[in-house]
């Protein structure tokens, strides 16, 4: 089995079609436009969902359906386009935001839940997913990066949505994405580490993982956070696959790390507690429950699973 196959965040089939971005007109085409699908997003990164025969469906309105009470501020993101030429855009909403009838004006929706990524992306095809992921992390962007960072003054939505441009000094700012490392770290007895957050509930083990620090090597922030985490000095670092985790701004890049010491010695701070496994010890914790695992939305399942050879007996429920 391969991480890349089953990362559940990582898929989408739909175009990005960058090069439309810059063209001034084409968010007003395309709100004009009722074959465009809209994708509504709330704050809270939960979008409208279907239940249909297998899994579920985001639920896409045409623009006419988004209510005209949509702030006049609200971004628009272009998301790119599909094959049969769909265009699909994605824009922040209120809290209470229903759908629209043809005068735009908001009633509701008979049987459409909101639910975000963490709980819904195993159920969504590989086109909606996509389309997800990308709102969810662009749009958290615009929410919280509303002013320049030279000077302070409130920018613009430019670029159909994927910059903002200063008014006053011209500088253009794109979304940010945070890198960060997240690794199996197995020795040479073919045991693999897994550590517990000290934030975390009790039972609940991962991979560890933190963030690349400016002018860092992936390699070397693998190294580096495994020491200073748990003690454990590691050699050969291999990459495996990576993938968006926009909660808000990360981007997962996955690895194996070989271990070249054993002893462990949590930091106490962030790691509270890190175990060697066998698998068959795994297995035996997972299903006893004394073990919870990532979610399967998660690249560190399936790290860890590359390592088990296929998927363990018991699903985590965090």
């Amino acid at each position: 089995m391969s991480p890349l196959r089953s990362l559940l965040l990582s898929r989408s089939t739909v175009d990005r079609d960058g090069e439309r971005r810059t063209d001034p007109e084409l968010l007003a085409a395309l709100w004009a436009d009722q074959a465009t699908r809209v994708l509504r997003v709330r704050p809270d990164g939960s979008a409208p969902v279907r239940a249909r025969a297998l899994g579920s469906a985001l639920e896409l309105v045409p623009p006419h359906q988004v209510a005209r009470a949509l702030p006049e501020d609200a971004p628009v993101v272009y998301l790119g386009r599909e094959d049969d030429g769909t265009a699909h855009v994605a824009v922040e909403v209120p809290d209470d935001q229903e759908v629209a009838d043809a005068a735009g004006w908001p009633v509701r929706s008979g049987d459409e839940e909101w639910a975000g990524l963490r709980s819904v992306a195993a159920d969504l095809d590989d086109r909606d997913a996509g389309l997800l992921v990308a709102a969810v992390g662009v749009l958290n962007w615009h929410r919280v990066h509303p002013h320049c960072p030279r000077c302070g003054s409130r920018t613009r939505v430019t670029t159909s949505g994927w910059t903002r441009t200063c008014a006053v000094d011209g500088s253009e700012h794109y979304p940010r994405t945070d890198p960060a490392v997240i690794m199996a770290v197995v020795d040479g007895d073919d045991r693999l580490l897994l550590a517990h957050n000290a934030l975390w509930p009790e039972g609940r083990f991962s991979a560890l993982a933190g963030f690349v620090e400016p002018g860092e090597p992936l390699e070397a922030a693998v190294r580096r956070e495994v020491l200073e985490e748990v003690g454990v000095v590691v050699g050969e670092v291999r990459y495996e696959g990576s993938q968006p985790w926009p909660f808000p701004a990360s981007l997962m890049l996955g690895f194996t790390a070989r271990a070249v010491s054993t002893v462990v010695r949590v930091d106490d701070v962030e790691i509270s507690d890190a175990r060697w496994f066998t698998r068959a010890q795994l297995a035996e914790a997972v299903t006893s429950g004394e073990v919870l695992l990532p979610p399967s939305t998660s690249i560190a399942l399936r790290l860890v699973e590359e390592w088990y050879g296929e998927e363990l007996p018991a699903r985590p429920s965090w």
